[in-house]
């Protein structure tokens, strides 16, 4: 008989036994001495015991742990068992070693603030963790869900060998030779994933399509507003317009009659949210993400299943200013939520009796996004995808016809599904007007792993659309994980190739957690997709020449194909489905002192000035040091400090690289390396280059699964104060750099500060801030 506070579970125990042993399980507080036994079941499952001791007695033999579903005899319901499997852990010798080394940080002092402000948790002894820290809870989480993957299956787990493994990942994270995304470095490790178990929270960006929303017509939008609150960056199609008809909800009278009949409806299993409404049709709203999220589902369900109008208690919600444990931040209050709620209402009264349109479905996503930016994520990022030919879509963001939308059309950068060989002068047009749209032609997405005639494999037949930077092909459901490589931190191929084994594994072990969402499970399962992605793409061209990239990138990703049939062989799981990318990047690249992605610094010299809240323990070192330090003009909460950065001797501007030039290096990308897409938002002329766009489009829509343009200002005067880049010369640079002294971060601890870490995909090309001009906060 064993006293424990979780279950703890032997394997294999029913297989020297003629008949199913019994398992009795007792409850150590209750007095009533009301005894379960439960037959074992070869099941894999988990489960956390609410009971704060329990006992366990068994007549089987003790082996090694296994998990197992055990069913209720009573009730026939299943009971889920967590099992306690040994953590593990980097030797602590090893750790000492680089607790003394000072961390390769980039771009001067930037990487470092950047690290502790967005990614330097507080530990248990209430100090902020040193960036030896950081990686040590991140490599540790990362062989952690290798280690309990191995063992619940039963497989085979070589510790000394891990151990090896583990410290070769430390060693090339801590160097900067990769990184795992933002979401990676705040979360893995951490109790989001070792206690809460919210592996989604790994993974940057998903897609959801409405082409099924008639079976369910509020799912879409739920699990948008459920993703994007766990800082997973959302897209979404409109192929859902006309499905369905908008009902509107029941009368007073209708509600009534509802409320004896509703126990009876089990239409789309949503009468346990149905059930929640007590007779007044009251929803107390519970003060976490679910609650969140169960409130909206509550009130879409009322309009497209003619169901009663809920109407909610908001005392339950923490205060505003309060600290968000766990995702970092401070709760906004009630008032965002009111606010959706507000406007949802507002919207549907409008649409009642008629079929849902693209319109509607892009609405109400951005309602939700722009909920989410003041609630407690405070970022969004969401692309929509739409019909080439729709005026009503193409003009969403045409604010004087649709000037309703300018509060809240900035949550989603549109794009359309792009036909290989249509005429792209309204597309165009549109461009050159607002940016917008993007294009990404899903024929290419769903037929070509790279895009060489060779691999026309059709591998992505299922595939719906893709994330908000477009770097992943994607199905409906699904999300993607991203790890990024620096090929310019290395010394040479094999040291590169060295580095790839381990960026991949991380990405790989990533895809072994389960989300809370049955669709997605159901999907990452089946395709285990990743992107391996490269930044500094331009300092590595600047130094080493295009030629040695295609033969970095070839030998790149045949090493990949090889370690995938490997680790896939060792998890016992499917191969990736796709494993190359190209991603924007943002913060994550800042770290490692790469530019982002593919593409080229402002200038060679340019300030960089960046957002932190002005009660942060990192301004008076940064004061001290000689860094010009000023109010945010939009926030009064944040200051903005502006950091003089050098790209590299001899780089090349953003400016000075042609549209021409872009297209082509982005379909080089997709040639030799991006079996997913390359993330390429090309920067253009409008008055030089504009008349161009539709020739250029002709050309590399055979080349391409997507792409975004950028039209540069017509005149070099700044738009708005505080911009996040301004140019410079090498003089001014050489004046600032002169006046600075080197900065000491290592009082911090007097008032440790959870960070604030970026969201999604971390970067500034596909997040969505605030309605603002200043998009500059994505920092």
């Amino acid at each position: 008989m064993l006293m424990i506070n979780r279950i703890i579970l032997k394997q294999n125990f029913y297989k020297n036994n003629s008949t199913i042993p019994i398992i009795s399980i007792y409850n150590n507080n209750n007095n009533n001495n009301n005894n379960k036994y439960y037959n074992i079941k070869n099941k894999i499952c988990l489960f956390s015991s609410s009971t704060s001791s329990t006992t366990i007695t068994t007549a089987t033999s003790n082996k090694t742990n296994e998990i197992l579903d055990i069913e209720d005899i009573e009730n026939s319901s299943p009971l889920f068992l967590k099992e306690t499997i040994k953590e593990f852990k980097l030797k602590k010798e090893f750790i000492e070693k680089y607790s003394k080394k000072k961390a390769p940080f980039g771009f001067g002092i930037l990487g470092e603030i950047v690290y502790r402000r967005s990614y330097s948790r507080v530990k248990e002894d209430n100090t902020n963790e040193q960036w030896f820290e950081t990686v040590e809870r991140v490599v540790n989480g990362t062989y952690n869900i290798q280690r309990k993957w191995i063992e619940r299956h039963g497989l085979e787990w070589n510790q000394g060998k891990a151990q090896r493994s583990a410290q070769e990942m430390y060693s090339r994270i801590f160097e900067m030779k990769f990184l795992p995304p933002g979401r990676g470095l705040y979360s893995c490790g951490s109790s989001i994933t070792e206690s809460k178990g919210l592996f989604a929270a790994l993974n940057n960006c998903a897609f959801v399509s409405t082409l099924d929303m008639k079976k369910n017509p509020s799912k879409p939008f739920i699990f948008l507003m459920d993703a994007s609150m766990l800082g997973v960056g959302v897209g979404f199609d409109t192929k859902g317009e006309n499905s369905f008809i908008i009902k509107g909800q029941l009368q007073q009278q209708q509600q009534q009659q509802h409320h004896q009949q509703h126990n009876n409806n089990n239409n789309n299993n949503n009468s346990t949210l149905s059930n929640q409404l007590n007779n007044n049709n009251k929803f107390i709203v519970p003060d976490s993400r679910e609650g969140w999220v169960e409130s909206v589902q509550l009130l879409l369900d009322s309009y497209f299943l003619k169901r009663s109008n809920p109407i909610f208690d908001y005392s339950s919600i923490r205060k505003k200013g309060e600290p968000i444990k766990g995702f970092g931040g401070v709760c906004c209050g009630y008032e965002p939520l009111k606010e959706l709620h507000d406007e949802i209402r507002n919207l549907l009264d409008k649409c009642i009796g008629k079929s849902i349109s693209s319109s509607n479905i892009v609405d109400l996503m951005n309602l939700i996004g722009k909920c989410v930016v003041s609630g407690n994520v405070r970022q969004a990022a969401e692309i929509a995808f739409g019909d080439p030919n729709s005026e009503e879509y193409l003009n969403l963001k045409n604010y004087e016809i649709n000037p309703h939308r300018s509060s809240f059309g900035w949550c989603s950068n549109n794009s359309v599904f792009a036909e290989l060989g249509m005429d792209y002068s309204k597309v165009c047009q549109s461009i050159l007007n607002n940016g917008e749209p993007g294009l990404a032609w899903l024929e290419n997405m769903k037929n070509y792993s790279r895009m060489v005639p060779t691999e026309l494999d059709y591998k992505d037949s299922r595939a719906m659309g893709g994330n908000p930077c477009l770097e992943q092909t994607l199905e409906s459901y699904e999300l993607c994980c991203l790890v990024e490589t620096f090929p310019n931190n290395h010394q040479n191929l094999e040291d590169y190739l060295k580095t790839l084994k381990y960026a991949f594994l991380y990405a790989k072990t990533v895809t072994l957690g389960s989300t809370q969402w049955p669709d997605t499970n159901k999907v990452l399962l089946r395709n285990r997709r990743i992107g391996c992605s490269m930044s500094g793409i331009a300092q590595f061209i600047h130094f080493h020449g295009l030629n040695q990239l295609k033969d970095w990138c070839i030998n790149g990703f045949k090493l990949l194909e090889q370690l995938d049939e490997k680790y896939s062989e060792w998890f016992a799981i499917p191969k990736s489905i796709k494993k190359t990318s190209i991603k924007p990047s943002g913060t994550v690249s800042l770290l490692a002192g790469a530019t982002p992605g593919m593409h080229y610094p402002i200038s060679e010299y340019y300030i960089r000035r960046i957002r932190i809240q002005k009660e942060s323990d990192l301004i008076p070192p940064l004061i001290e040091a000689g860094y010009h330090v000023e109010p945010a003009v939009e926030n009064t909460t944040n200051v903005v400090v502006e950091i003089p950065i050098h790209s590299g001797k001899g780089i090349r501007s953003a400016n000075s690289i042609t549209m021409w030039e872009q297209l082509s290096l982005a379909s080089f990308l997709q040639k030799y390396w991006a079996d997913n897409q390359v993330s390429c938002t090309v920067s253009f002329d409008p008055t030089k280059e504009g008349p161009q766009l539709k020739h250029a489009l002709d050309f590399f829509q055979y080349q391409l699964k997507g792409v975004s343009f950028l039209p540069n200002p017509v005149n070099s005067i700044t738009p708005y104060k505080q911009m996040p880049y301004e140019e410079i010369n090498e003089t001014r640079y050489n004046q600032i750099i002169s006046k600075l002294k080197p900065v000491n971060f290592q009082k911090l601890n007097n008032s440790p500060l959870e960070p604030t870490p970026d969201k999604f995909c971390d970067s500034s090309s596909c997040t969505i801030v605030s309605d603002n001009s200043e998009t500059l906060n994505n920092l």
